[in-house]
């Protein structure tokens, strides 16, 4: 396509939003840019007649990834059948430094605790709630993309927002959990465990995801005494490691480092005052965007 096609630039600008769909639709920042970027191949394969009768590229575009992602959320439950442990979104920096085109925009449906409910979703459920409730397309498109009519469609949203009510809370204050993942940071880095527990809800999870190339906890630790000596039979373990706040996918967190490079990505979910779940992201293939931020 030439520099002076009039629907380049439309086309081109509609990046970011397909990798913010994709992004929320599979959890998986490096799958998300596999998906945009299969998306635009499909596109210029077409002849220039073919792409010139498209009324509205953009809708388009959203459509193909849609469908993409569709069809990777099915194979992806066969997938991570087989994959060694938990299995845990891929977490996303803060990306200031990055692209604009290839930044995801860090609201509160891209939290990883939102992530995780998404994951208990089918993939039908999944499509339809984010591409309505998420990006605000009508019900008759989402019924286009999905394959479904509208008022399936409409019965699947309702389905995965009772999911996300049941599962979620109010969240507390920034400035609140910001505090609290900060004295846990000191209290791990203390191996202080009445301190650490605490801070932990009685009956808080945390869950390791290591993907079986690095290691990592195969079962949730439950608990807050069980999991606060974990993490200081870590410190106790693992000497040389640094631990340094950043945000999470919009979120406090913290970033584990050994000897300068990434090991580990904490996610928070916090329930009041206390810590919920932490999501421990090991696996080094979803630790990539973390690597040079």
């Amino acid at each position: 396509m030439s520099g002076g096609d009039p629907k380049l630039s439309v086309i081109m600008s509609e990046r970011r939003q397909l990798i913010n769909l994709a992004y929320r639709l599979l959890g998986s920042l490096a799958d998300a840019e596999d998906v945009v970027q299969e998306t635009y191949a499909r596109w210029y394969a077409m002849s220039r007649e073919k792409q010139d009768a498209i009324e509205s590229p953009g809708a388009w575009l959203t459509t193909v990834a849609s469908r993409i992602c569709l069809d990777l959320l099915g194979s992806a439950r066969v997938r991570r059948e087989r994959y060694v442990g938990e299995w845990i979104p891929e977490p996303v920096p803060d990306q200031t430094q990055t692209d604009p085109a290839d930044r995801v925009t860090l609201d509160e449906s891209v939290n990883m605790a939102f992530l995780v409910v998404l994951e208990s979703m089918t993939p039908a459920e999944r499509v339809a709630f984010i591409l309505h409730d998420v990006f605000r397309y009508p019900f008759p498109e989402v019924a286009e993309i999905v394959g479904r009519t509208p008022a399936a469609c409409r019965q699947l949203a309702t389905s995965a927002r009772r999911r996300i009510r049941t599962s979620q809370t109010p969240p507390a204050p920034e400035a609140e959990r910001t505090a609290i993942v900060r004295d846990f940071m000191q209290a791990w880095k203390a191996k202080d465990i009445q301190t650490l527990v605490g801070l932990l809800d009685p009956e808080a999870v945390s869950i390791g995801d290591g993907g079986g190339l690095v290691s990592a906890a195969l079962h949730p630790v439950e608990g807050a005494e069980t999991i606060a000596r974990y993490f200081v039979d870590l410190a106790e373990r693992r000497g040389s490691l640094t631990v340094e706040e950043r945000t999470v996918n919009g979120q406090p967190g913290l970033v584990v480092l050994d000897e300068g490079v990434t090991a580990a990505v904490l996610a928070f979910d916090l329930e009041g005052d206390k810590i919920k779940h932490i999501w421990a992201i090991r696996n080094p293939e979803k630790l990539r965007p973390w690597t040079t931020n």
